[in-house]
């Protein structure tokens, strides 16, 4: 799920810096999770050392990309419409123009796109990015290319991404790849494959070049990033089969966290998104061993009921997702919470409906990402359960976890009013261009006057008073963390 991309970004063509002088020109688009735009560096380095230069005006461009999400029907029925632009510029203004579609959605629907439809010339899977110079010759040539296989080790880890669209101060670092969790409404087992990890020295290696690069924040990006585990290669689930040495150096995700944060100490580092089943209590300590490292945990419950999650094939209960929080609390009392829900999942009462709510109110959630049920074909829900939660329900439900939400958002805001807190400035207020805006540790928004600041410094800020979602105050000083 979606955490870490300003919105502003989606949807919007991102800049490639070429390494090549070419006429070529490349429009690029991203939609869906944080993975999905980390995808697309990968995609832009690989394009610009086959020398394409980019352009925001689709009219011009010679080759269109959608990265594409799956999790959801709007998300799909959103790449469609782009789909029927890119199709109505090529037919009208450009038509040597090549459209193809990357991503989750390329890899479930990789026949319809190009026997049905006859909508996009290449269809790419998210483990297939280093074909693509290869099935563009083939597209080229006149022929419709498609390469969707699932890899069982492909990381990326030899690929340094071309940082799209940047502010400079922050940035996305895929650290694996894929779930084996097979929750029964998710496709990205069956759209990006096993888990596997990247080894840990081109992470560290990539984190080193990015702080010479002046940036201060980086995020450590996965699926299910508390499931890294680095033996070597292969897929998490052969561990087993590993040797006793493979086992006795294996690094796993607190281990990773712990070299990162001691690697760079004065760049910030987040981690997105974590699993209840996979969290341990370690990656807790680390987070605490090091300033550096943000107190904030991404922690999808998804119901509150322990029915409804045992239909989601989740691999923990109500009791043992709020045992996993409370000790998080006693370890890191300053730490930040925020959760992914579904309402509507099939069979969901009125009953499984309020203990979703409850579990809200007992936790109270710094802020989350909430929808309603949408059935995905090839999942085990699809095939398993009947879609039965009338839409005026599911909406009417999902509007009292929404409210309720931002009743939690607002007592978690107020508990910093009158206090003083660490703000990496980001970027200029969306509202007011004469307030920085950024984020504490606890991924929380800040606005404040600009004064003498600059974007990329840690500024310590007075919280004078909040929103549900953001606090607003006066900067007080540079930080000396």
């Amino acid at each position: 799920m979606e955490k870490t991309i300003d919105e502003k970004t989606q949807g919007k063509a991102l800049d490639i810096t070429a390494h090549k002088k070419n006429n070529r020109k490349l429009y690029i688009e991203s939609y869906g999770c944080a993975m999905n735009f980390s995808d697309s560096e990968i995609v832009a380095s690989i394009l610009s050392e086959q020398g394409f230069n980019t352009t925001q005006i689709l009219e011009e461009a010679d080759l269109v990309l959608v990265n594409t999400c799956s999790i959801r029907d709007k998300a799909e029925q959103t790449v469609r419409k782009r789909l029927e632009k890119y199709n109505a510029v090529k037919r009208d203004h450009n038509p040597k123009m090549k459209v193809g579609v990357l991503g989750c959605m390329a890899e479930r629907l990789k026949e319809k796109f190009l026997d049905e439809e006859k909508i996009v010339d290449m269809v790419v899977g998210p483990d297939a990015y280093k074909d693509i110079p290869n099935l563009l010759a083939e597209v080229e040539d006149g022929k419709d290319a498609v390469n969707v296989i699932l890899s069982k080790d492909e990381t990326y880890g030899d690929i340094s991404p071309v940082r799209l669209n940047s502010n400079g101060i922050n940035a996305l670092v895929s650290i694996t790849r894929g779930c084996d969790n097979m929750c029964t409404f998710c496709v990205v087992p069956f759209t990006r494959g096993r888990e596997r990890s990247r080894d840990p020295r081109s992470i560290l290696k990539e984190v080193h070049d990015l702080s010479s690069k002046g940036y201060k924040e980086i995020t450590l990006l996965g699926q299910n990033v508390d499931s890294y585990l680095w033996y070597g290669g292969g897929l998490k689930k052969e561990f087993k089969n590993a040797t006793e040495m493979e086992k006795a150096t294996a690094t796993s995700f607190s281990q990773l966290l712990d070299q990162v944060a001691t690697a760079q100490p004065n760049m910030r580092v987040r981690f997105s998104t974590s699993n209840p089943q996979d969290m341990t209590e370690d990656v807790f300590h680390i987070m605490a061993k090091h300033n550096n490292i943000c107190k904030h945990v991404h922690l999808p419950v998804q119901s509150g009921s322990d029915r409804i999650l045992k239909e989601m094939n989740r691999q923990h209960t109500v009791t043992q997702y709020l045992t996993l929080v409370n000790r998080l609390k006693e370890i890191l009392p300053d730490c930040s919470i925020s959760q992914d829900l579904i309402t509507g999942f099939p069979s969901e009462t009125e009953a499984d409906h309020q203990d979703t709510l409850a579990l809200m109110q007992q936790v109270k959630f710094a802020f989350g990402y909430m929808y309603k049920y949408s059935e995905r074909p090839g999942t085990m829900a699809a095939r398993k359960f009947e879609d039965d939660i009338p839409e005026a329900t599911k909406k009417r439900r999902l509007t009292e976890i929404v409210d309720a939400q931002r009743a939690h958002g607002a007592y978690r805001t107020q508990e910093f009013v009158g206090k003083t807190t660490e703000v990496l400035i980001e970027r200029p207020s969306k509202k007011d261009q004469e307030q920085w805006s950024g984020r504490n540790q606890q991924s929380i928004v800040v606005v404040f006057p600009k004064e003498t600041y600059q974007v990329g410094d840690l500024v310590n800020v007075k919280i004078i008073r909040c929103t549900s979602a953001t606090l607003i105050g006066e900067a007080v000083g540079l930080s000396k963390a």
